[in-house]
């Protein structure tokens, strides 16, 4: 396993490769897990060479306080990778070495994707997680990249930008790895109290709930019994819960039986946010 920290020394790593290597990409925020290896290891087995970046990235926070208190574990994230079988390079850049002078976004339009759900909630979110994958994707060069169906609205957006930007890139979304209770994995778990993760099961207890009542029952009265969920959970809020159009990830109000449908939902548990998603039909 290579470790680069510098652009150059990366582009010319990758321009060393056999011309018809495949290479397969991971960008990920570091704070490793298992849900995170599970993209690594399916990119491993399906390409000659794997990039595997870690970069908290500052545009695609709104709130300089959760960018701080994001968790950064570099050193444990690298001693997870090595356990790893197959050609892999970790990318660990500094802030300056990908954004340079002026550390700011790009304004994208995604065609409407980017102003649902975490759009509402998160100003310039999506702009900025554009403008970290659209240059991440010029020096990597990828044939394929990998992202997790937690983020589901952000896999869509990353569709959209490959369209944008023309980049050849294929672009492969990765179904979510839950912990033994169902909480889906993520970084931000680690910063949860052991009380926390147990009152976050109601997430996916809730999800598994709707799925179950989807076919029978409205969306509006889905939408009160999951109000009336947390209403009764006092240490957890809830942001928002949409059903969702996957393909727009427009809000739905009625079934149309020829569309699929997404469950999307935010919880806050004191300062961290929590995030899942899970398909209806």
């Amino acid at each position: 396993m290579l470790i680069h920290t510098q652009k150059e020394t990366l582009v010319h790593a990758l321009s060393s490769a056999a011309k018809n290597d495949k290479i397969g990409f991971v960008p990920t925020m570091g704070a490793l897990h298992k849900g995170h290896i599970s993209l690594v290891n399916k990119a491993l087995a399906e390409n000659d060479l794997v990039v595997v970046s870690i970069f908290v990235n500052p545009t695609q926070f709104n709130n300089s306080a959760d960018l701080q208190k994001y968790p950064r574990t570099p050193e444990d994230d690298i001693s997870l990778l090595k356990r790893l079988k197959g050609d892999l390079i970790v990318y660990l850049p500094e802030v300056s070495g990908l954004y340079e002078d002026s550390i700011f976004a790009k304004k994208y339009n995604f065609g409407g994707l980017e102003n649902e759900m975490e759009g509402k909630h998160r100003s310039g979110h999506f702009d900025g997680v554009g403008t970290i994958v659209n240059k991440l994707f010029r020096i990597v060069k990828p044939d394929a990249a990998y992202f997790g169906e937690k983020d589901f609205q952000q896999l869509q957006i990353v569709k959209k930008l490959v369209a944008i930007e023309n980049l050849p890139v294929k672009i492969i979304g990765c179904a979510i790895l839950r912990e033994d209770n169902g909480l889906a994995m993520s970084s931000r778990n680690k910063r949860l109290s052991a009380k926390q993760i147990e009152e976050a099961t109601i997430i996916y207890r809730t999800l598994n709930e709707v799925r179950e009542k989807f076919s029978s029952t409205s969306i509006a009265d889905l939408n009160t019994l999951v109000a009336e969920r947390f209403l009764q959970n006092p240490h957890l809020e809830l942001e928002y819960f949409e059903i969702a159009n996957e393909k727009t990830l427009k809000t739905a109000k009625r079934k149309n039986e020829d569309l699929k449908y997404r469950a999307f939902i935010a919880v806050l548990a004191d300062e961290v946010r929590l995030i899942d998603n899970m398909p209806l039909n």
